[in-house]
C-alpha cells in the first residue's frame, strides 16, 4: 500500500462548532530551469560548442559531475520539508537532451525516486529543451505531445526555438494536464523580442482550448521560464491571467507569481534588476473555494531559495548562484531560483 505524504495544515474557519483541524495530503509540483544542462559529448547536428561546458579547458567530465550533483541536490530538497519528499511532477528547461535527464535522475541525490523522463527533442539551434521528470508512484502519464512554435524574422528567415510541451496523466487517480514552457529570450531587448513571447503566449491559449475540446473543465498548469514577467503584455494580455483569486472566473488563468513579483520576489536578476521569469498558474478548476479540499487545489506558490542558491560575495552579491561564468565552472547551480506549488487534498478518514 501506498504510504502518502501527509501536510498538517491547520484550516482555521469559524462554524457553529469553533475550529476545526484536518490531515491533508500533499504533492509537491515545481519548474526548474537547469542553466545550459549539456553533456560533454560533441553533438554535430547542434551549436553545442557554445555551450559552457564545451568550452571548459579542464576536466569537463568532472564538470559535468559536479553540475549533475548539484542540480540533483537542489531538486532533492524542493518541498521536502513540507511534504516529506521531492517533486512528484518537475518541468525542466536547458537541457541538451535525453541523456542529460538519464544522468540526472540517476544521481545518489535522486535515484531512489525512481523519477522517469518524458523529453522531445526541439529544433532550438542551441539545443536546449525542456523536459518533464514524474515519480510514477504518484502520477501516471496517459498522453504527451510537444507543440511548436513557428517564428520568422523580419527579413522573412525562421527562427527556431523551444517547443511547448504537453503532459497529460493522474495524480494519484485524478486527472490533470501540465504544459512545460521555455519561452523566447529577450535578446535583441524586451520590447523588440516581445512579440515572440506573445506567440509562445497565443501557442499556450491554442493548447487549452484543444484540452478543453474533450474536457471544459480541465485541471491545467502552466510551468516554465516564459522570459516575460507576470505584468507583461504576453501574460496580461495574451493569456490574460488574473493576479486575484476573487477576480478569477470559470475558464480563467490564476497567476499567484504576480503579487510575489510586485512584492519584490524573484527568480533571477539581471544586470542589477530582478524578474519573475519562472512562473507557475492554473486554470480555475484547481483553486479551492470555502476550503474545499475534496480533490487535489493549489495551496500555495513559492519560490525555492536558499542561502546555499544565492551568490554571497562580489560583485553578483544577491544574485542566484550560477554555474557558469563565462568559461569557466564556478560551482554553483544556476542562474534562476526554481519556483514550486503545493496541490493538497483533504485525506480521507480512516
Amino acid at each position: 500500500m501506498k504510504q502518502f505524504s501527509v501536510l498538517f495544515l491547520t484550516l482555521l474557519f469559524v462554524s457553529f462548532s469553533g475550529f476545526a483541524q484536518k490531515q491533508y495530503e500533499i504533492r509537491t509540483v515545481a519548474f526548474y530551469n537547469l542553466e545550459n544542462l549539456f553533456d560533454t559529448e560533441n553533438d554535430t547536428l547542434i551549436d553545442d560548442e557554445s555551450s559552457p561546458i564545451m568550452l571548459i579547458k579542464g576536466n569537463k567530465e568532472a564538470v559535468y559531475e559536479q553540475k549533475l550533483n548539484n542540480m540533483a541536490k537542489v531538486i532533492s530538497e524542493i518541498g521536502l520539508a513540507e511534504s516529506h519528499n521531492s517533486p512528484v511532477i518537475l518541468g525542466v528547461a536547458e537541457v541538451e537532451n535525453r541523456k542529460v535527464l538519464e544522468d540526472l535522475v540517476q544521481t545518489s541525490y535522486l535515484k531512489n525516486k525512481k523519477y522517469e523522463i518524458i523529453h522531445y527533442d526541439s529544433p532550438d539551434l542551441r539545443g536546449i529543451d525542456v523536459g518533464f521528470l514524474y515519480q510514477p508512484a504518484y502520477f501516471n502519464p496517459t498522453h504527451h505531445e510537444t507543440f511548436e512554435l513557428r517564428l520568422w524574422d523580419e527579413t522573412g528567415m525562421r527562427i527556431y526555438t523551444r517547443d511547448q510541451l504537453l503532459v497529460s496523466g493522474y495524480l494519484n487517480n485524478e486527472l490533470v494536464h501540465i504544459i512545460v514552457n521555455h519561452w523566447p529570450s529577450r535578446r535583441g531587448g524586451e520590447e523588440a523580442s516581445r512579440n515572440k513571447r506573445e506567440k509562445a503566449a497565443y501557442l499556450n491559449t491554442e493548447i487549452i482550448k484543444k484540452i478543453r475540446e474533450n474536457e471544459p473543465n480541465a485541471k491545467i498548469i502552466i510551468m516554465g521560464d516564459l522570459n516575460d514577467d507576470p505584468i507583461n503584455t504576453s501574460l496580461k494580455e495574451v493569456l490574460k491571467t488574473k493576479a486575484d483569486k476573487e477576480d478569477v472566473l470559470d475558464g480563467d488563468i490564476y497567476n499567484p507569481t504576480e503579487n510575489m513579483f510586485k512584492r519584490g520576489e524573484n527568480t533571477l536578476v539581471y544586470r542589477d534588476n530582478i524578474n519573475f521569469f519562472d512562473q507557475i498558474m492554473v486554470t480555475s478548476p484547481l483553486l479551492a473555494n470555502d476550503y474545499d479540499y475534496a480533490t487535489f487545489k493549489m495551496y500555495k506558490v513559492m519560490v525555492f531559495n536558499p542561502q546555499y542558491l544565492t551568490t554571497q560575495t562580489g560583485t553578483y552579491k544577491g544574485y542566484p548562484f550560477r554555474s557558469f561564468s563565462s568559461t569557466d565552472f564556478i560551482g554553483g547551480y544556476s542562474d534562476h531560483y526554481p519556483i514550486y506549488m503545493y496541490l493538497i487534498r483533504e485525506k480521507e478518514a480512516n
